[in-house]
C-alpha cells in the first residue's frame, strides 16, 4: 500500500460517515441502479470517446478512467458547478484510490526501455506515470484538492480497505469529504497478470460526515456502519457487526464469498464479478455503489453486506452499509 499521509484504523466512529455521491466509467453500466441488474451490457461509458480529450494526455489508461469518474461522482454528489470547478472545501477534500494493476503498462513499459536503450530513452512525460500514486495524484490536481492523499493497493479486499480508510480519514477530523475511486484499466499488461481479459472498470463514491453533508444540503444515498478486515471471513463478518441475518437484505459477494453457504444463506446475493469480468481493485468500491442503488430502491427490506476476499486470499474484508 502507497500512502502520502496516513491514518490510524483504530480510530472510533464517532462522525457519521455517508456517501453523498456516485460516478461511473464502466462500459455496459449506464447508471449505477444498473448493478443490482440483469445488466444491460450496452450503453453507459465509451472508452474510446470517453478517454479523449486534452485534459487527458499524457495520462495513463487508469488516470484517465478514474479522472472521468470523479468527475461523474463529484458532480452527482453536487460539489461541482456546470463549470465542473469544485465548489466543495478544497483543502479538506481527500483522495483515496483502490488500484492493484492501474499503472502496471506505464512500468513495464519504462522497464522494458530501459532495458533496450539506458535510462537516457525515458521521456520527462512518462515517467510520472511510474508513481504507485500517480492516479490518485492526477485526481487532486484536477481539483486542487489539497486534503489527504493515498492510494491503496491491497488485492482483492482493496476497494473496501479504500472505502475504510477514508471513513477513517473523515472521523478523524483530518478531512471533511473523501473521493474514494476504484480503478482498473483493460489493456495487455493487466490481462497477462490476471490470466484472463482485464475489465475497463473506474467507480467514484464521495463519502462526507454526515453534518457537513446536511449543511449544504446534500442528499445520502447510505452510511458506512461498520468494517473489518480479518483472516477468515465468518471473523471480518462479526468485527463488521454482522450478527444477525435478519438484518441484512443484500449480499455483496466475491467468488469466495460466493461459496460460503453457511452464511447468511438465506439473504439475496450479487456477484458482480460474475457479470462484469474481474474487477480487482475496483470491486469494492463498486459494491459499494450496488449498495446504495439498493439502499434507494423500493426493494429494500435491510442493510446490505459488502464482502471480498476469503480462504483464496491472505484475508476478508467485510463492509456494512445502512439506510441513511
Amino acid at each position: 500500500m502507497s500512502t502520502t499521509s496516513t491514518a490510524r484504523m483504530s480510530i472510533p466512529s464517532v462522525r457519521e460517515v455517508v456517501v453523498t455521491g456516485i460516478g461511473l466509467a464502466l462500459p455496459g453500466v449506464a447508471t449505477y441502479g444498473d448493478l443490482l441488474g440483469p445488466l444491460p451490457g450496452e450503453g453507459g461509458f465509451d472508452p474510446a470517446t470517453g478517454l479523449s480529450g486534452r485534459e487527458l494526455r499524457h495520462k495513463d489508461r487508469a488516470s484517465r478512467l478514474a479522472l472521468r469518474a470523479a468527475e461523474f461522482g463529484l458532480h452527482n454528489a453536487g460539489l461541482t458547478d456546470a463549470d465542473a470547478t469544485l465548489t466543495g472545501v478544497a483543502d479538506a477534500t481527500a483522495v483515496v484510490v483502490s488500484t492493484n494493476l492501474g499503472n502496471a503498462d506505464s512500468i513495464c513499459e519504462a522497464t522494458d526501455t530501459i532495458a533496450r536503450e539506458g535510462v537516457r530513452g525515458l521521456s520527462p512525460l512518462g515517467l510520472p506515470q511510474t508513481s504507485s500514486n500517480v492516479i490518485a495524484g492526477w485526481v487532486a490536481i484536477r481539483y486542487g484538492l489539497r486534503g489527504p492523499n493515498l492510494t491503496v493497493c491491497n488485492g482483492t479486499t482493496s476497494g473496501l480497505d479504500a472505502l475504510a480508510w477514508a471513513r477513517n480519514l473523515i472521523v478523524a477530523g483530518r478531512a471533511e469529504a473523501a473521493v474514494v475511486v476504484g480503478v482498473e484499466p483493460a489493456n495487455e499488461v493487466a490481462t497477462r497478470l490476471l490470466g484472463e481479459q482485464s475489465t475497463d472498470a473506474a467507480v467514484a463514491i464521495v463519502l462526507e460526515s454526515a453534518d457537513v453533508a446536511a449543511s449544504r444540503g446534500a442528499r445520502p444515498r447510505a452510511t458506512i456502519a461498520g468494517y473489518a478486515r480479518a483472516r477468515d471471513l465468518a471473523a471480518a463478518l462479526t468485527a463488521a457487526g454482522v450478527t444477525e441475518e435478519k438484518s441484512v437484505g443484500l449480499w455483496l459477494v466475491d467468488e469466495a464469498g460466493a461459496g460460503a453457504c453457511q452464511l447468511l444463506a438465506a439473504t439475496c446475493r450479487i456477484d458482480l464479478e460474475a457479470q462484469l469480468g474481474p474487477l480487482s481493485g475496483a470491486l469494492g468500491v463498486l459494491q459499494c455503489a450496488a449498495a446504495a442503488a439498493y439502499l434507494e430502491s423500493d426493494a429494500t427490506t435491510g442493510n446490505v453486506l459488502a464482502t471480498a476476499g476469503g480462504p483464496r486470499h491472505d484475508a476478508a474484508a467485510a463492509l456494512l452499509l445502512t439506510p441513511y
